[in-house]
């Protein structure tokens, strides 16, 4: 479920999907999510990149995948949202409806994701330059998964 809240930023909850909020940052704008999983909190933030480049996204669009290795789990969330980025750029689609398994695999963080794309002649969206690591958190809490990261817009 994607709502506004009471700031003027948008957020979706789902416990099964992990959530994300739009948090407004400086010249950027942030996204927080949790979920039960890391691949849960990795697609909660895909999603939120998506909610921060376009209000709202139509039916359509193929699948495809997204596949990346790292050495660490902040670099595979970087990685993963940088290729997200990527791809909507090679692609020219707006990459939604994320979904992502994270494992470890001979210590490197092994990220299994695919995206809806919907094509950007669809859309009207807002420019997203970069993922960034500035102030980018990731972390295991109690309830699951907790990220935060900044893009550059």
């Amino acid at each position: 479920m994607t709502d506004d809240d009471a700031s003027g930023g948008r957020r979706r909850t789902d416990r099964t999907r992990g959530g994300f909020e739009l948090r407004d940052h400086t010249a950027d704008v942030a996204v927080a999510a949790t979920a039960g999983s890391p691949g849960g909190v990795f697609a909660a933030v895909a999603d939120g990149l998506t909610a921060a480049m376009c209000e709202a996204v139509p039916d359509g669009g193929e699948r495809f995948p997204i596949d990346v290795r790292s050495e660490s789990p902040e670099a595979a969330l970087f990685d993963y949202l940088d290729e997200c980025i990527y791809e909507r750029d090679v692609r020219l689609v707006l990459p939604t409806d994320h979904r992502a398994s994270v494992r470890t695999v001979d210590g490197d963080w092994v990220v299994e994701a695919s995206a809806r794309g919907v094509p950007l002649a669809d859309v009207t969206a807002r420019d997203v330059k970069a993922v960034t690591y500035s102030e980018m958190e990731l972390s295991e809490t109690a309830d699951g998964w907790r990220a935060y990261v900044v893009f550059d817009v």
